[in-house]
């Protein structure tokens, strides 16, 4: 099988091959593989990869649902970019509410703007 450890040393032949950013997951494309799934499972994976190979950046996945969750794999240095899937499926306003939270003022979308709420609001 392959396990972390081929992770990083493929990691460290794609960096000196050119390979700018990898999206460090551990699979699940086999019903034989037994991963325990919770938020953010996969980030260690990524985290390790950027801990050893410190030149190439890493992208990490795994419900990853929440931006405030999100924002703390960045802040915390485990991933350098975070790929968020099925909650966009699941939260089209993802981006919107996750910026409300966190305080950062965003653009709205034109179509949007209207229903955009100048004052303290909660989703």
């Amino acid at each position: 099988g392959w396990d972390i450890d081929d992770s990083v040393a493929l990691a460290k032949v794609l960096v000196n091959e050119g390979v700018d950013l990898v999206d460090c997951s551990s699979g699940g494309n086999n019903s034989r593989q037994k991963i325990a799934v919770g938020p953010g499972y996969q980030v260690p994976f990524a985290a390790r990869i950027k801990q050893e190979v410190p030149d190439l950046l890493t992208g990490a996945v795994g419900l990853i649902t929440r931006g405030d969750q999100a924002n703390e794999i960045l802040e915390n240095g485990q991933a350098d970019v975070v790929f968020i899937a099925r909650e966009f499926l699941r939260n089209t306003s993802l981006v919107l509410s996750s910026a409300h939270k966190l305080g950062v003022n965003i653009k709205w979308p034109n179509q949007y703007e209207r229903a955009h709420l100048k004052t303290k609001y909660k989703f």
